[in-house]
């Protein structure tokens, strides 16, 4: 029976990780798939903004940045994390949620100027566009809607050994 009962508890444990693993996945897929929406936007305002306007670089990336990190809390609070958020817009988790978008907005921006001496500017906002997800996500999932513990080997609703 003890050997049993350990079986069960390995079992159980074994189900609850990949579970874990699985929902982050989902997590993560859904954070892309809003991403591809915002990143489009973000590239379509950079691209009005820098080649019709005429505006310098960073400028333009600014702008292209203040709308579609907009895009992505609201997007971001009713899709991805709606369990964290329940589904509410609150200004509080916005200046959250853009104070923490400023360090992928550094990473954006960065990438994007040093990538734009040796690649096109549109070549070179595609690669910033792709650090600034590792760092959004990284961010949202783990300081932003709270989620960290799915992935921090928490043993919380563990049965008891």
């Amino acid at each position: 029976m003890t050997t049993n009962s350990g079986f069960q508890h390995f079992a159980w444990a074994v189900t609850a990780v990949v579970r874990r693993r699985l929902a982050f996945l989902k997590k993560a897929g859904s954070f892309a798939a809003i991403g591809v929406v915002n990143n489009t936007v973000d590239f379509g305002v950079f691209l009005v903004a820098y080649r019709l306007l005429a505006f310098s670089l960073v400028p333009a990336n600014l702008l292209s940045w203040m709308v579609s990190v907009s895009g992505s809390y609201v997007l971001n609070s009713l899709i991805t994390f709606a369990a964290e958020t329940g589904s509410r817009l609150t200004l509080r988790a916005y200046g959250t949620f853009v104070a923490s978008g400023i360090f992928g907005l550094v990473g954006n921006t960065t990438t994007l100027w040093v990538a734009s001496y040796f690649a096109p500017v549109l070549v070179a906002k595609v690669l910033a566009i792709g650090m600034s997800f590792l760092v959004n996500f990284s961010l949202s999932h783990f300081v932003v809607f709270g989620d960290g513990n799915q992935m921090s080997g928490n043993r919380k609703g563990m049965p008891d050994a």
